[in-house]
């Protein structure tokens, strides 16, 4: 699913997501999406989110669980 679109982001759903200082590295970092932060319906470099485990980043990767 398309990261880019904040319909496609759900609270508790596994997802991949670039932080700021891994821009240029592209290192992804997985996690359970806590908090949506961007209030636009779309963004091109991915919806922002905080994970439960508190770290801030892009969601470049929607994952399917099971």
């Amino acid at each position: 699913m398309d990261g880019r679109k904040r319909s496609n982001i759900k609270p508790g759903q596994l997802v991949r997501i670039v932080q700021k200082q891994d821009q240029r590295t592209g290192e992804l970092t997985e996690g359970y999406v806590a908090r949506i932060l961007t209030k636009s319906p779309q963004h091109p470099h991915g919806i922002k989110v905080k994970l439960e485990t508190g770290e801030v980043g892009r969601v470049k990767e929607i994952l399917e669980e099971g």
